[in-house]
Order: C-alpha cells, then sequence, then structure tokens
C-alpha cells in the first residue's frame, strides 16, 4: 500500500479533509444532505474500532505525538467549520 501524504507538498495544506470526503460512508451520509443520529452513532463506532487498533500498536513516544496530533485536527476542524460559517453568515447580510 502507497502511503499517502497527509500534507499537500505544493500548498503545505493539510489532506486529511480530502481523504475523509473519499470514505463511501462519508459519501452515503451526505448524499441525502441530512446527517442522521444513525449516521452520527455509526461513524463514531467506526471511530472508536479504528482508534482502539491504532492505539495497540504505539509506543508510549508515537501515542503522545498522535494523540496530539487527534486534538491539533480535531481543534482545526471546529475552528474551520466555525470559520466557514461566519463567513457564509457574513456574506448573506451583505445584501
Amino acid at each position: 500500500m502507497t502511503r499517502k501524504s497527509w500534507i499537500d507538498p505544493d500548498t503545505n495544506e493539510p489532506l486529511i479533509d480530502e481523504y475523509a470526503k473519499q470514505l463511501a460512508s462519508f459519501v452515503r451520509a451526505f448524499e441525502d444532505g441530512v446527517i442522521s443520529d444513525k449516521e452520527i452513532a455509526d461513524q463514531e463506532a467506526r471511530l472508536v474500532t479504528v482508534m482502539k487498533d491504532v492505539e495497540e500498536g504505539l509506543d508510549d513516544a508515537a501515542h503522545a505525538k498522535v494523540t496530539r496530533l487527534l486534538c491539533e485536527l480535531n481543534a482545526y476542524d471546529i475552528m474551520h467549520f466555525t470559520y466557514e460559517m461566519q463567513k457564509s453568515r457574513a456574506a448573506m447580510f451583505r445584501g
């Protein structure tokens, strides 16, 4: 399996968001434009399964690095979502 870089070498921007949008479960969840309680629960279950699988194979140093990575990624996602929502609202009120 070829390793996919997490960062675009030309723009230095994260690529994880683009990879996530290619997941079959992600595509299916967004097909109808509504995210249901079940889809959220299913995604959480997939996340927990993968986290457990990865966590088991990490030594303490790698675990600390991956924990920081996950926290920074989560913070970025929340901030980016909020930023986009703010831009969207500002554009709506310009008249």
